[in-house]
């Protein structure tokens, strides 16, 4: 009978890509490489990279490709002048491309072997077949020799925890209006990833840091190398170690490596109550019973005549006090320890985009949500009751 099924999921499928353009049936294939990689033991894992590396080069990709040599013309020999930006995965330095008058972000990878190329050929993979104006744009990139090398749009304003978590005297505070933009525009680029991109797509690392500003505050996810393809057919979850930023994992993914979508909607959760607080998730600056954001908040969230002590003192009480137990009401929501409890991001966008124009009924909205996460827990619970018993009916 399975087999039956897979056949015609199988031929389901194949129907599916018959239908694609040439074009889409390119990128599916290019996904596909993507998702190749987890499937492979670690010998054949770094073979297979090197040589999907010096493919990139022949297939259909959009992003242009750069030699180190003009790369180091692009950043004046990556002047530390020029540096904007350093963390685990490298440096990044701005630069400017003389022939298209266009300046960039240039991000140097350091040259750890297999996971530096894996989270390079990641990001090339993804960013060449999603597009979406709240996902960053890959302009090129560099694979000479040992050399990994990703080109991005410059973003003028930097991250969103430069302008939220580490705000210095030349800086004004973000404003709520701000705030709320911000949250609605990285809550979409989730939901592309989420329920546009085919095959879905988990983002894995949302957190201040990668969340990127142009000149106007428009927000962009950045940094896709432990991006990860969400669980298709009969599978809810998708094991793999555990990666990303301590503080911003769901619990359930730290506790046993399982990964779905709603692991990126607690993380969404947790840089969501950052936004509100304008506090880090952890900060052994604080007292030590304030320097876990998240158990801090949790006793918070029960009684509604404390929200106002959870707004940002920078905000200076300039904010609706009514959206401001709206957008804690859904921060709670995407903060539920059990993850099928949490909402769809797609519902998080819904409640957002009443709450960044004050619509009255964002209170409904915000109901509407809550009864689509227990519905949707309910139907889990069923699922896995009905699973159970037809087990224990197979086993008499």
């Amino acid at each position: 009978m399975s087999e039956e099924k897979n056949q015609k999921r199988s031929l389901k499928k194949s129907i599916e890509e018959f239908k694609r353009s040439i074009q889409e049936h390119q990128e599916t294939r290019s996904i596909a490489s993507f998702a190749n990689i987890s499937h492979k033991s670690d010998s054949s894992r770094r073979r297979y990279i090197t040589e999907e590396i010096e493919k990139i080069g022949k297939q259909n990709i959009s992003a242009q490709i750069f030699t180190f040599q003009e790369l180091s013309l692009v950043t004046d020999n990556f002047n530390s002048e020029h540096l904007i930006g350093e963390g685990g995965f490298g440096r990044v330095y701005k630069g400017h491309i003389q022939g298209k008058n266009l300046d960039v972000a240039v991000k140097q990878l350091d040259r750890n072997g297999f996971q530096g190329n894996r989270e390079f050929l990641v990001e090339v993979l993804i960013l060449n077949v999603l597009h979406h104006p709240n996902l960053v744009n890959l302009v090129g990139y560099c694979s000479d020799g040992d050399q990994r090398v990703l080109v991005y749009e410059y973003m003028a304003n930097g991250s969103l925890e430069d302008h939220l978590l580490d705000i210095g005297p030349e800086r004004k505070p973000l404003d709520w209006n701000t705030r709320m933009k911000i949250a609605q525009g990285a809550a979409r680029g989730l939901e592309y990833l989420h329920e546009t991109a085919n095959p879905p797509v988990i983002y894995r690392d949302f957190k201040a840091s990668n969340i990127l500003l142009d000149e106007d505050f428009n927000p962009k996810l950045s940094d896709f190398g432990l991006a990860k393809l969400a669980p298709t057919g009969d599978k809810n979850h998708v094991s793999t170690r555990v990666m990303g930023t301590y503080g911003y994992c769901a619990p359930e993914y730290a506790l046993t490596g399982q990964l779905t979508s709603k692991s990126d909607v607690y993380s969404f959760g947790v840089v969501f109550l950052e936004i509100i607080t304008g506090r880090r998730v952890l900060d052994n600056s604080r007292p030590s019973e304030e320097q876990n954001l998240i158990q801090w908040a949790q006793p918070l969230f029960k009684d509604k005549k404390k929200f106002h002590l959870m707004a940002d003192p920078l905000l200076e009480g300039n904010y609706p006090m009514k959206a401001l137990y709206q957008a804690l009401a859904i921060a709670a929501m995407c903060l539920q320890e059990e993850a099928t409890t949490r909402p769809l991001i797609s519902d998080v966008v819904t409640a957002l985009d009443y709450l960044s124009v004050g619509k009255e009924d964002a209170d409904d909205v915000a109901e509407d949500i809550k009864k689509s996460a227990d519905q949707e827990a309910n139907n889990v619970y069923t699922m896995e009751l009905t699973a159970s018993n037809v087990e224990q009916g197979e086993a008499i």
